[in-house]
């Protein structure tokens, strides 16, 4: 007998993907490192950001030619969250955010988040796009290696109760859909952190959207029953 296969469940990125926070992490990691004497092309920062930030500042410690011991490599990090918490007033819901999630409930269908950022620099974010207590959240805090190592998404599946082969990542970096494709999920890129669609497809994207409007709008490309 013939059973159907499970609803789809989604797991999303949040920085770039939900709100539109990608330059002030940018900006932030650029006053972080001119405290240590780092000078470094801001594009170089931004083609990491996805990434833990411990895999994000070695990165960029590494491209620069800098070397930095232990602590003042933590000594980095918080200065980063540092500076973030300074600009996050000015983050907001990307277009279409909470009105995608809000569909999503009304489906029934699960959804939750899984981000590389740390516990206090999530918390407020959330509580801004009006989802705290909503979904499960995983963050960077909660795995012992984030993106691009797939534990981020592999603990998101396991939070909402399903096979990582049944949910779809939503991301917006290469970072998220190598990610992804190493948790077995289904990636689907938005264009809202400033890849281009040929790098999300490069890193096998099954989808590519503009942002989370265009997304709430295809549903149905992602086999979502979409009811009117």
């Amino acid at each position: 007998m013939f059973t159907p296969p499970p609803d789809p469940a989604f797991v999303f990125d949040l920085d770039g993907t939900l709100v539109d926070s990608v330059y002030q992490h940018v900006f932030a990691w650029q006053r972080a490192l001119e405290e240590f004497d780092i000078t470094i092309p801001i594009w170089r920062v931004h083609r990491r950001i996805g990434m833990g930030s411990d895999l994000l500042a070695a990165a960029v410690l590494r491209e620069s030619g800098h070397r930095l011991t232990d602590e003042e490599h933590e000594q980095l990090t918080q200065r980063h969250g540092h500076y973030y918490a300074q600009l996050s007033d000015s983050v907001q819901p990307l277009p279409g955010a909470r009105e995608l999630l809000d569909r999503l409930d009304e489906l029934g269908l699960a959804w939750g988040i899984a981000t590389s950022g740390a516990k206090k620099e999530t918390g407020p974010v959330l509580q801004m796009l009006g989802v705290d207590g909503r979904c499960p959240v995983v963050t960077g805090d909660d795995v012992p290696f984030a993106k691009p190592d797939p534990h981020l998404f592999l603990a998101g599946a396991e939070a909402l109760g399903v096979d990582p082969s049944v949910a779809i990542v939503v991301g917006d970096s290469t970072w998220d859909m190598l990610a992804a494709r190493r948790a077995r999920a289904v990636g689907v890129g938005l264009l809202t952190g400033g890849f281009a669609a040929s790098e999300l497809v490069e890193g096998h994207a099954f989808r590519i959207y503009a942002d989370p409007a265009d997304l709430l709008e295809h549903l149905d490309e992602l086999g979502v029953r979409v009811t009117n």
